[in-house]
This record gives structure tokens, C-alpha cells and sequence, in this order.
């Protein structure tokens, strides 16, 4: 199995609402034992450098998959997608 990093994008500010939040909770239960690191939200950010407008990274996840199609499938689960968001699915490769 190999790791990869799912990164959460939304417009800044975005915050999961008392409707979207459990849908995320029963996300992270779908998903079960592929999670590596259940992640965080990310609060204030900041680039430096040329950064694509429109969205900033809200969070994170670390999943287990067999190869980066059965991490996309994982992701395309996300409940943040219905609320406007996307998720950047990337694989980890050890240094």
C-alpha cells in the first residue's frame, strides 16, 4: 500500500457548517481502516510565492490505497466537494 495526501481546498474562511461537519465525520467513517493520519483543519493562511487565487488549503488527510486511482475513488467521497471545495490527491514518497 502506499500513502497519499489528500488536501483540502475551499474559498478562505470556509468553515463546515452544523450540517456539513457530521457529513464529514461519517466520510472519515467510510473511509476506516485506509486512513494513515486522520489530519487537520488549517486556519489562517498565508503564500509565498505565485499561488493559484480562488482557494486556499482548509485540511488535510493521510490515506492508504493501493495506487493513486484507488486514492482518487477515496476522495471523490469527500463531502466538502458538495460545498463548493475540492481535494488535490498527492502520493507520498518517502525521503
Amino acid at each position: 500500500m502506499t500513502s497519499f495526501v489528500l488536501t483540502f481546498r475551499n474559498v478562505a474562511g470556509h468553515v463546515p457548517d452544523e450540517v456539513e461537519g457530521p457529513a464529514w465525520m461519517a466520510w472519515f467513517g467510510e473511509l476506516g481502516s485506509s486512513i494513515v493520519d486522520m489530519g487537520s483543519q488549517v486556519g489562517a493562511t498565508s503564500s509565498v510565492g505565485s499561488a493559484p487565487t480562488g482557494s486556499v488549503v482548509t485540511g488535510y488527510t493521510i490515506v492508504q490505497a493501493a495506487d493513486l486511482e484507488a486514492a482518487v475513488l477515496l476522495a471523490k467521497g469527500c463531502p466538502g466537494l458538495a460545498h463548493g471545495g475540492a481535494v488535490e490527491v498527492g502520493e507520498l514518497i518517502a525521503m
